[in-house]
């Protein structure tokens, strides 16, 4: 999952309540502040048998808005065949 956006307070607040919300959990976690952009890398898990990738991309996406963020969500294959060589 990568999180980009204007810094502002509330940012990680946002992100781990929607991630609470459908019961995932970080694994690792990446961020950095350039000039004033945030960003952030956050490799998760969550139990496909109760909530799928579709369902947490929907429920990022919103929560990005509502924090003025863009939130992407792919599945870890998706990520690994896009970045091999």
């Amino acid at each position: 999952m990568t999180v980009t956006g204007l810094d502002h307070p509330g940012i990680l607040a946002a992100v781990a309540d929607a991630l609470a919300a459908n019961h995932a959990n970080v694994l690792n976690i990446s961020q950095t502040i350039m000039d004033e952009y945030f960003t952030m890398i956050v490799e998760i898990e969550f139990d496909e048998s109760n909530v799928t990738v579709h369902d947490i991309q929907r429920s990022m996406t919103k929560a990005g808005e509502e924090a003025r963020l863009v939130i992407r969500v792919q599945a870890e294959d998706l990520f690994r065949a896009m970045n091999r060589l």
